[in-house]
């Protein structure tokens, strides 16, 4: 059958100028041939193209040989040998190094064909033939079916392209056409053009729309999207309008396939990391016990998990074993473990940070020194917006090991402050003093019943008699709290004032550093014991 069909094909492509590969005239007597062919160990993606090089080139080298007459090939009732009732293995055509092989496993198992083995030297049996005379015993032969498959037009509107130009055009170079090298640079210029301007211009837009929209961040998917049609283009350029075949096309058709490969990776984890972010833009409007940060990690995780998914299925799509792959990625995964310990102690403890919630974005903390705001609790560091305006990112691992201060989730702000009068002020005026410092707090503004206001004569030294004031002011809204401080302070003053009751000179003393003490340092002079922000 292999013969009859492959001699079919060849009066085909002997009828015109330009044969429609497509049309089901050609395809059926070739996929008959390649049904001749056992291509179980070929790449998946590479398996039709190789199968056309192999049946032109097998075709070829059985033009050249004698072949044998038909009652010496072996028939279906000869397939089991006499004594042991064995399948036959194995025929060699003779004259040649072309085998016929009995299926072992897979689908096809127990049916005869061209073996593997022939079918990866069949390029190389060709080659060991081609210079020799085409056999004339009668039988047909399919002279230039090879030289036809490699270099002809596989598309009419290029054909006719090429009629209109020089013959050199068609002339072979290194395995490929004039014409077919001109279309590949030029194709493979433009594609990888296409690519890199698609990744560079979508980058800039995705930060520019996660700042503004959430619709249009969607939408600049679509850069990553057109990256990862273009070796889809790419392939059909290469095989339909180039024709290019031979090593040539394996060599290009894999570098697409992987191309499409990684552009659909990226796809992927883009579509995880936007999902991840519109739980963060959409936080205010979701219910507040949903945990933003966890739901993005779970987000990422699972794009992760896909993308290695897909990258396994995908090698072996292109020829690579799984359990090649799994080996590779247990080996790189080893490595990058160990490479990367600081990136997992931080994944742990964001874990931790989320699951115990020290702190949420948008509240104010201390920790490690610094001081600020919460802007966002990222897979591997926490960033935090000091007092100052500056920007610092903490890993996650040293944030779930420190003592974290955090004042937004403060109830109140207290003050506390000391107010010094001159050693020889007459009792009375103290106690007038007393009475006015403790109105001006008394049922006070932001009070809570449980915190009320606290007034006493507490020090008396040499130089000053100091009245200690706290209280606590609640909500604890930084700026309420310094207009309402600065009304108490106002009256305060204004009423000492007009009792004619002065304010002590401020004394200097030193202090050891080991003799400083915090109940020592509140006597000596005011101190409000609060901070900004809430």
């Amino acid at each position: 059958m292999f013969l009859d069909k492959t001699n079919e094909v060849y009066e085909l492509t002997r009828s015109g100028r330009y044969v429609d590969r497509t049309e089901p005239e050609f395809m059926t007597p070739v996929t008959q041939i390649f049904h001749c062919l056992d291509l179980s160990e070929e790449p998946e993606y590479s398996r039709e193209y190789y199968a056309s090089e192999v049946a032109a080139c097998l075709k070829e080298v059985l033009d050249r040989v004698t072949l044998p007459p038909s009652e010496e090939i072996p028939g279906p009732e000869d397939v089991s040998s006499l004594d042991g009732g064995e399948p036959l293995a194995r025929w060699q055509i003779p004259n040649t190094k072309i085998t016929i092989g009995r299926v072992e496993e897979g689908p096809r198992r127990g049916e005869y064909l061209f073996a593997t083995d022939t079918v990866h030297s069949a390029v190389t049996l060709y080659g060991e033939v081609k210079q020799r005379p085409y056999r004339t015993d009668g039988r047909p032969v399919s002279s230039g079916l090879h030289e036809w498959y490699l270099s002809d037009p596989g598309n009419a509107t290029v054909s006719g392209w090429l009629d209109r130009l020089p013959d050199w055009i068609r002339r072979r170079s290194v395995g490929m056409a004039y014409w077919q090298w001109f279309g590949l640079l030029a194709a493979t210029t433009i594609s990888l053009s296409i690519m890199i301007a698609a990744y560079w211009i979508g980058g800039i837009r995705t930060e520019i729309a996660r700042e503004k929209s959430l619709l249009r961040y969607w939408l600049t998917m679509g850069y990553a999207v057109v990256a990862m049609l273009v070796p889809l283009a790419y392939h059909y350029v290469v095989w339909d309008v180039l024709t290019m075949r031979g090593m040539a096309l394996y060599v290009v058709e894999f570098c697409a396939n992987l191309a499409f490969l990684l552009a659909l990776i990226v796809v992927i984890l883009a579509v995880s990391n936007r999902l991840a972010d519109s739980v963060v833009l959409l936080r205010k409007s979701a219910s507040n016990k949903l945990n933003a940060t966890l739901v993005q990690i779970a987000f990422r995780s699972v794009g992760m998990v896909a993308a290695v998914i897909v990258f396994l299925e995908g090698g072996q799509h292109l020829g690579f074993p799984l359990t090649t792959l799994l080996a590779g990625a247990g080996i790189s995964g080893l490595a990058i473990a160990l490479a990367a310990q600081s990136l997992l102690k931080g994944l742990f403890g964001t874990v931790t940070i989320l699951f115990d919630k020290p702190y949420q974005s948008g509240e104010r903390i201390t920790v490690k020194g610094y001081d600020g705001v919460v802007e966002d609790v990222g897979m591997r560091a926490t960033k935090l917006r000091l007092l100052t305006g500056h920007l610092v990112s903490i890993p996650n691992d040293q944030m779930a090991d420190s003592e974290i201060e955090n004042i937004g989730r403060r109830p109140h702000i207290r003050r506390t402050a000391v107010i010094e009068m001159p050693s020889g002020t007459p009792t009375a005026k103290v106690k007038r003093a007393l009475e006015i410092v403790r109105a001006a707090v008394d049922d006070h503004e932001g009070m809570q019943e449980e915190f009320p206001p606290r007034v006493f004569l507490r020090d008396l030294k040499e130089s000053s008699v100091g009245i200690f004031m706290i209280y606590w002011y609640h909500p604890p809204k930084y700026w309420d709290y310094l207009a309402f401080s600065e009304k108490v302070n106002l009256q305060i003053m204004e009423q000492l004032e007009a009792e004619g009751i002065d304010f002590a000179a401020p004394a200097l003393t030193v202090h050891r550093a080991d003799d400083w003490s915090p109940e020592r340092n509140a006597g000596m002079s005011t101190k409000n014991d609060e901070r900004e922000g809430g």
